[in-house]
């Protein structure tokens, strides 16, 4: 089987923005789960927890597995050179200005709320930036601890796979169409979720490569779930396995889900080290994999068109996303604190959110070429003016017509 060459699909591009979507949907609910927040309701739910548990058990994981299938068409369109530069310009630099302005809002607002700082915002910027730029060189990572942490990870890690990626687009091609092959058997592609269901089962999630983690996950399983896209929805014969098995794959998800939901309902979240964390984490690891190829599976039967909304919609992904929790952490803030039910709270963080960033988005980001680079957007198409002497030439002919 062939590598797949052709541009790339509809599907992909549907299933990035509702992910994209569902991510504000995800954030817009951690105001009310049990969990600590950079700002949070006074009002706690159990059954919230639920929900998020759910939406972590996929979210991330589905993003860089789109992520990874992206790189399938950009590897190999340009040298080496070129593709660093692209992703400098697409991932580096909106990490960076949105880690250095906007997004510091969160780490204010997280301060005040926690009492860890007393103080306006202008006061707090001088303290803050003192304290990352201590570390140095690596103050870089120091700014990861928010929500734009994906683009500085999906850098480094796209960095990493770049050299077997260009590989297997070049003289390893064959190595590709035989991978491709094999996981294009019936029920071979739930193979992939191996590698997934043993780093979550057996390593100490506290030392080592499983230490560091954003998201919930670590970093080594996004590199992973980043090639697993790379592979799996580039190839047509795997693209239609994961189509056929949509529905097995939707139903182990769904009782994997409910598995881990008892477990952590009646026993509470595993401690490393007991009888009950390995078989648990990897039923976790596994019940991931299972949503992804369940969305992607419909993603494929139902979202393979294009709609003059898409354009305009991928286009927006990237600044929708890097604005998106700063926006909802602001507004946030506010509305929790309203004498209004919890409820109607949710329902307004949600819409006002949702609204603010696309007016951010439609009339200052999208128009203005400085910002479009910030938000690793390309600049607008110039017009082309015709030039004064050709205009010249169309009057003098008119004239001795």
């Amino acid at each position: 089987m062939n590598p797949k060459t052709s541009p790339r699909n509809n599907y992909l591009d549907w299933l990035r923005v509702l992910a994209i979507l569902f991510v504000l949907i995800y954030h817009s609910t951690r105001f009310f789960n049990l969990e600590d927040w950079e700002v949070k309701n006074p009002v706690r739910y159990e059954w919230v927890e639920i929900w998020n548990l759910f939406s972590w058990n996929w979210m991330m994981p589905l993003i860089f597995v789109i992520s990874g299938a992206s790189l399938f068409y950009a590897v190999g369109k340009t040298g080496a050179g070129r593709f660093v530069i692209d992703k400098v310009k697409r991932l580096l630099i909106p990490y960076l200005a949105a880690a250095l302005t906007h997004a510091t809002l969160q780490v204010y607002l997280n301060w005040t709320t926690h009492g860890r700082f007393s103080g306006s915002y202008f006061q707090f910027l001088p303290r803050y930036f003192a304290e990352v730029f201590a570390t140095g060189p690596l103050f870089i990572f120091e700014l990861w601890d928010m929500h734009v942490w994906y683009l500085i990870w999906l850098f480094i890690l796209t960095l990493l796979l770049y050299p077997l990626m260009r590989w297997l687009k070049g003289s390893g091609r064959k190595v590709l169409s035989a991978m491709g092959s094999f996981l294009a058997l019936p029920g071979a592609v739930y193979l992939l979720a191996l590698p997934t269901v043993l780093l979550m089962a057996f390593p100490d999630p506290n030392r080592g490569v499983m230490a560091e983690k954003a998201g919930g996950w670590s970093q080594v399983i996004y590199l992973w779930l980043l090639f697993c896209g790379f592979v799996i929805l580039s190839a047509e014969r795997l693209e239609a396995s994961i189509k056929r098995l949509r529905w097995l794959s939707l139903g182990m998800g769904v009782v994997a889900l409910v598995i881990l939901l008892y477990v952590v309902i009646t026993q509470g979240v595993p401690t490393y080290g007991t009888a009950i964390y390995a078989p648990t984490l990897g039923l976790a690891g596994f019940s991931s994999w299972c949503w992804i190829l369940t969305f992607s599976g419909l993603a494929m039967r139902h979202l393979d068109f294009r709609k003059p909304v898409l354009q305009y919609a991928n286009e927006a992904v990237l600044p929708f996303y890097i604005l998106h929790q700063s926006v909802l952490i602001v507004l946030g803030y506010f509305i929790v604190q309203w004498p209004i039910p919890d409820a109607l709270k949710w329902v307004t963080i949600l819409l006002t959110s949702f609204a603010t960033i696309m007016v951010l988005y439609e009339y200052l980001v999208r128009r203005v070429n400085l910002l479009r680079f910030l938000f690793g957007m390309k600049p607008l198409p110039r017009r082309v003016a015709a030039p004064a002497l050709l205009e010249g030439e169309v009057q003098e002919a008119r004239r001795t017509a």
